[in-house]
């Protein structure tokens, strides 16, 4: 086939819409969105894959106006804002949960700039969310998001994206289960710290003498990093877990 064959009308509306695709697949979802992969090589790879996935690519419907292919180009990105927010609710309790710990060991104050977020935040949810990224790595959940973008151009119509109300139904449930998720992560070491206050409150009342700031916070910062290097594959445990029930939602895009 000649080259001058591909480059067709049809072809451009089908290339514009899949690159929009993956550009949303770049921009949005977990680990291909991060700040520390530079924009060039983000853009690289969106270029490889509308190239990759362009044979299996097509689009039912004539594109009538200008306006209509806007539209539908929002759509693309659309697809995969929804898609990566149900992936980014899961990085989302992990952070939660690295917040409520660093309250607990006085840590609040000590932040660091989180490339992820583009914000401060406490040096405990920096390491969560570091550690969860090389847990998907490890898992190959990377794939799974390619496997996913993949199949969506087989079962999703270019341009034909759009959020139903069982999608809205599912982040309303998922924006709370967000909470629980990070409140049972870091439940070790809060009921380390109520057990150790009234440990260190029995303490000050039989000696009175005892310096509470000088020896107790010491103390709660060991056991509580104690309690998290013993609890911390369980954690990695539940993520990859819940990171791998969302998908099963994400099927359902598909519907």
């Amino acid at each position: 086939m000649q080259l001058s064959e591909l480059l067709t009308e049809h072809n451009a509306i089908i290339f514009v819409l899949l690159f929009s695709r993956m550009s949303g697949l770049m921009a949005f979802f977990p680990f291909f969105s991060h700040s520390s992969i530079p924009v060039p090589v983000k853009s690289a790879i969106a270029f490889y894959l509308t190239i990759f996935f362009f044979p299996q690519a097509d689009i039912p419907i004539a594109i009538e106006s200008g306006t209509q292919l806007l539209l539908m180009v929002m759509m693309e990105f659309a697809l995969g804002f929804v898609a990566a927010l149900a992936l980014n609710l899961i990085f989302g309790a992990m952070g939660l949960a690295g917040m409520q710990i660093s309250m607990i060991m006085g840590f609040s104050m000590a932040t660091a700039f989180d490339p992820s977020s583009q914000s401060n935040s406490p040096i405990i949810s920096n390491f969560l969310t570091l550690l969860a990224i090389l847990i998907l790595l490890a898992f190959n959940g990377h794939h799974l998001i390619l496997l996913f973008m993949g199949q969506s151009i087989d079962h999703i119509a270019l341009g034909g994206f759009y959020p139903d109300q069982h999608i809205w139904s599912y982040f309303a449930t998922a924006v709370k289960h967000m909470f629980v998720l990070g409140f049972v992560i870091a439940f070790p070491i809060i009921a380390l710290s109520i057990l150790s206050d009234v440990i260190f409150g029995m303490l000050m009342k039989t000696m009175p003498q005892f310096n509470l700031l000088v020896v107790g916070f010491p103390i709660k910062i060991f056991l509580s990093v104690m309690v998290i290097v013993a609890v911390l594959g369980a954690m990695m445990g539940i993520f990859k877990k819940e990171f791998i029930e969302v998908f099963h939602f994400l099927k359902t895009l598909y519907l």
